[in-house]
């Protein structure tokens, strides 16, 4: 396949969304500026040379470097300021002789990319001349919108032309093989293609950008479902690969051999299949970019606050595909291994699902023999902790567990044991305020670590006072971490992370865990703290804080009004 700009509009079969016209007026004195003609943006498209993968990763660590560089400043508007002298100072005559700065954004050995500033058609315009500072940045984020989504169409293109289209591999795949492994991957890619001829047609109406946001929203309503299709199989997906790596030598040896092509950039051919929920959750944060840099109350605010709504259920959607995929499975595997002591607690629900499981040492005897120091003080005990209900068990032969206690979450109290001594450190009380047998017991717990016992007491009291203050509470202030290494969850209370992402921090262990919120989605969980690197420069953090209020206020209005119908 062609790419979209060299390519006929070949489109899936309905009708393309009517956007609006030019959504918001240019300033007269751009209004004048010639459109930008096709031909310029063919060329500006055949340079990107980076799969999404590449461009996505150069771009999350800029991001991380440029945080970097305003944290370390005594003020953030001095690193602003220098920015904006900076592209001061290439719009003059006198910058005209010197070699431009290229970003890394997509450039490699063998390619590079500009910023939008760094068009031959915007320097010759004099258009830096007259945009301010600000509306550059904005141009630059709207910008990087429009060439990501071309080099996460070039990926989609490799995946489908390279792959999925392989003669050699479709002998190999027997067809329901193959439909898990591709799932619906044609109809997001002819969705992005579309997506792309008007963002293309947007770009080509004047070389200033009007608006990206009104696109974005058109097409996450009327198109962009087809990512939670193929994002909801993403369980059966990978257990289809590895299977199939595992059972079909013949299948092993001609990916190995695909994933060889220069084409792939030595990139695995599980990265390919991954792109869609990184597109779409990318996406978001894109268009968080371009609110942040939008004029307060304006038009323009409006339709990016629209968008990222649109998004945010979309992506919501696709995280509750995937999870309720997995959490099915994981109810009916736990229900299997149970052996009821007492009376039988049905465990499968659809509106249940398991936030943490493990093992813990309980205390024997009465609370007086606390002094005591044996080996027999403590005696094993498995918890099975679900959003709604907690089961205790003992661990019998055969993987089996024989539950002796349970009690609903929103009746569990937690209080943790300071200054007792060695062999009671890491050790809280567990008060179930009504158990099986509807009576209030105490349980004396003992965790195998610090972060372990923490990580328990807030699993099982979630409105527990933290350390540190949430993102709820409004605060201009709090302990911030920004990832600089990706980090895949191993646990269900745990939050897998991005590079780049900010979290304000809630909690933290001496033995190297962070409890975290994460500001673009709000989601919490226990990460290493050698995932992140600490945000020292308070007006740093409360610049994140801020710009995340604005980038959420439409979710605060809601609650508010929520909140109003729920007293009346």
């Amino acid at each position: 396949r062609e790419s979209p700009s060299t390519a006929g509009p070949e489109l899936i079969p309905d009708e393309s969304p009517v956007l609006p016209e030019c959504p918001a007026a240019l300033p007269e004195t751009l209004q004048m500026i010639h459109p930008m003609t096709t031909d310029s943006w063919k060329t500006l498209i055949e340079q990107i040379g980076l799969l999404y993968q590449e461009y996505r990763d150069k771009s999350t660590l800029r991001e991380i470097e440029t945080r970097r560089l305003q944290d370390a400043q005594t003020d953030p508007e001095e690193c602003s300021a220098s920015e904006e002298t900076s592209s001061e100072a290439e719009t003059t005559n006198t910058a005209e002789s010197r070699t431009l700065p290229q970003i890394s954004l997509l450039r490699n050995s063998t390619s590079r990319f500009n910023l939008w500033q760094d068009l031959p058609e915007i320097r010759s315009s004099g258009v830096l001349n007259i945009l301010q500072p600000d509306e550059i940045k904005l141009q630059e984020a709207m910008f990087e919108l429009v060439t990501s989504e071309a080099s996460y169409y070039k990926s989609m293109n490799l995946l489908v032309s390279h792959f999925m289209e392989n003669e050699r591999l479709k002998k190999i795949l027997h067809p329901s093989e193959a439909h898990i492994l591709f799932s619906n991957v044609l109809d997001v890619m002819a969705v992005s293609e579309r997506f792309l001829l008007d963002l293309e047609q947007r770009v080509e109406e004047n070389i200033v950008i009007s608006d990206v946001c009104d696109i974005v929203y058109q097409h996450t309503v009327n198109h962009f479902s087809v990512y939670v299709t193929y994002v909801s199989n993403q369980t059966y997906q990978e257990r289809a690969y590895k299977q199939l790596l595992q059972d079909k030598t013949a299948f092993r040896e001609v990916i190995s051999q695909l994933e060889m092509d220069p084409k792939c950039k030595g990139l695995p051919f599980s990265s390919f299949l991954i792109l869609p929920f990184q597109r779409i959750t990318r996406l978001k944060l894109l268009v968080q970019n371009i609110l942040k840099k939008v004029e307060e109350k304006s038009e323009k605010e409006t339709t990016a606050l629209e968008a990222h709504k649109e998004l945010e259920t979309v992506v919501k959607a696709c995280n509750e595909g995937v999870r309720k995929m997995s959490r099915t499975e994981q109810m009916i595997s736990i229900q299997k291994k149970l052996e009821f002591k007492i009376k039988s607690v049905p465990i499968i629900s659809h509106s249940r699902w398991l936030l943490k499981q493990g093992e813990l040492q309980q205390m024997n005897g009465p609370k007086t023999s606390r002094t005591l120091r044996t080996k027999k003080l403590f005696r094993e005990i498995y918890l099975f902790l679900f959003n709604d209900l907690l089961v205790l068990c003992r661990q019998i032969p055969g993987d089996k567990y024989q539950v002796f206690d349970s009690a609903p979450r929103g009746l569990l109290r937690v209080e943790e044991l300071e200054d007792q001594g060695q062999s009671l450190a890491n050790v809280f009380i567990l008060r179930l305020l009504e158990n099986t047998d509807d009576r209030e017991v105490s349980y004396m717990l003992k965790a195998s670590s610090q972060s372990e016992m923490k990580r328990w007491m807030i699993s099982l009291a979630p409105n527990r006072r933290t350390k540190f203050v949430s993102f709820t509470s409004r605060l201009l202030d709090c302990p911030q971490v920004q990832c600089v290494h990706p980090y895949v969850a191993q646990q269900p209370d745990e939050l897998s992370l991005e590079l780049a992402d900010v979290l304000n921090i809630l909690d933290k262990t001496d033995d190297g865990w962070i409890f975290g919120e994460r500001l673009h989605d709000q989601e919490r969980g226990w990460f290493p703290s050698s995932m992140g690197e600490e945000i020292l420069n308070p007006k740093i953090r409360s610049q994140n804080l801020k710009e995340c209020f604005r980038v959420h206020k439409s979710d605060d209005s809601q609650r508010r009004k929520l909140g109003s119908r729920n007293r009346q």
